[in-house]
């Protein structure tokens, strides 16, 4: 086993792990922050997607002791009490899900490419969400997503 520390959504976390545990499962099973899901365990979906100090990563790529003294931030940590960050909030205008099991994912790789971006192309969108993967919808209504939540300053 191994200590690790890690700030997530604000709060400081300390815990034994595995070596071989992965980011995925330690916000879900050490934390119980099952917000993050998983969906494919390879890296293709996007669905474990977080902010790992401020930078989009796949949870399901990264080791907990990886992560050791990082602030992450899930989609738990997005809101603020009631209200919706505005990524979330346009997720929902844009009724940009159906099952809604890839939503976390996209939502934290919106955040992080309108950190980067806060003005992006249709293009440029669809090219940074491509390593997220939706198998309900045909992402039109995720772009839509995305360019309200640019327009509201997200």
């Amino acid at each position: 086993m191994t200590k690790v520390a890690l700030t997530v959504n604000g709060e400081r976390h300390e815990a034994d792990v595995e070596p071989r545990q992965l980011l995925v499962y330690f916000l879900r099973e050490t934390l119980g922050l099952k917000g993050t899901n998983v969906g494919c365990d390879t890296s293709s979906c996007g669905a474990c997607t977080v902010l790992l100090d401020g930078e989009s990563a796949k949870s399901c790529t990264v080791f907990a002791v990886q992560a050791d003294g990082s602030e992450v931030t899930t989609i738990e940590g997005l809101a603020s009490g009631a209200e919706l960050h505005p990524v979330q909030q346009a997720f929902h205008e844009q009724h940009a899900l159906q099952c809604g099991y890839c939503t976390p994912g996209f939502v934290m790789a919106t955040v992080s490419l309108l950190q980067e971006n806060p003005s992006p192309s249709e293009d440029e969108i669809r090219r940074a969400l491509e390593g997220n993967l939706c198998r309900c919808t045909g992402y039109h209504n995720i772009v839509r997503a995305v360019e309200a939540a640019a327009r509201a300053g997200a």
